[in-house]
């Protein structure tokens, strides 16, 4: 009986310092960031992974084997999926969002991104739950000139609010953000 719990222990031990091994080397390629935002009455807090465009084609059509696929959930960001912290009620995306955490997820396409807050959080981004959405909502891309080698989110001020950027690559979704 000893034999047999001293080995369980063992495979137990060495399966979780190899989950922990995996993580830590996945963010290695991987870092991860926080993008905050915290004026005009607006509390926002975003923990995200940034992906790396290292050469590769990254929006685009899935037959180009486009890195993220238009017209594909995308985790909006790399390992565990984004979370963003809304602190007050605001207006995201045109549409109203009570305070409280959620996860970041996208839609890009060749014109327009839609971008979803979805109730669930702390799942690994490839683990999206269509039912749990909150919200969803088509925002406006633009073409930046630069090359964004890392994924990132910002945020710049707005008269009204903020708009927040994802941007990688040369794409960049503008999520408006006003206080409720």
């Amino acid at each position: 009986m000893k034999k047999t719990l001293l080995i369980l222990s063992i495979v137990i031990a060495v399966m979780l310092a190899g989950f922990i091994l995996l993580r830590m080397y996945t963010k290695s390629f991987s870092p991860s960031s926080v993008a905050s935002y915290h004026e005009k009455g607006i509390d926002i807090d975003v923990n995200y992974s940034q992906p790396g465009k290292k050469g590769r084609y990254v929006f685009g059509r899935e037959q180009d084997k486009a890195l993220v696929p238009y017209g594909k959930v995308w985790r909006t960001g790399a390992n565990e999926a984004t979370v963003i912290k809304i602190g007050e009620g605001i207006s995201f995306a045109g549409k109203p969002v009570k305070p409280g955490s959620y996860s970041l997820w996208t839609i890009p396409g060749q014109s327009a991104w839609t971008v979803i807050l979805n109730s669930e959080t702390g799942q690994w981004g490839t683990n999206y739950n269509d039912g749990q959405n909150f919200l969803k909502s088509n925002v406006s891309i633009r073409i930046n000139p630069k090359v964004e080698e890392l994924f990132k989110i910002y945020f710049q001020d707005q008269p009204n609010g903020t708009n927040m950027i994802l941007s990688w690559d040369q794409t960049e979704a503008i999520i408006p953000i006003q206080r409720q």
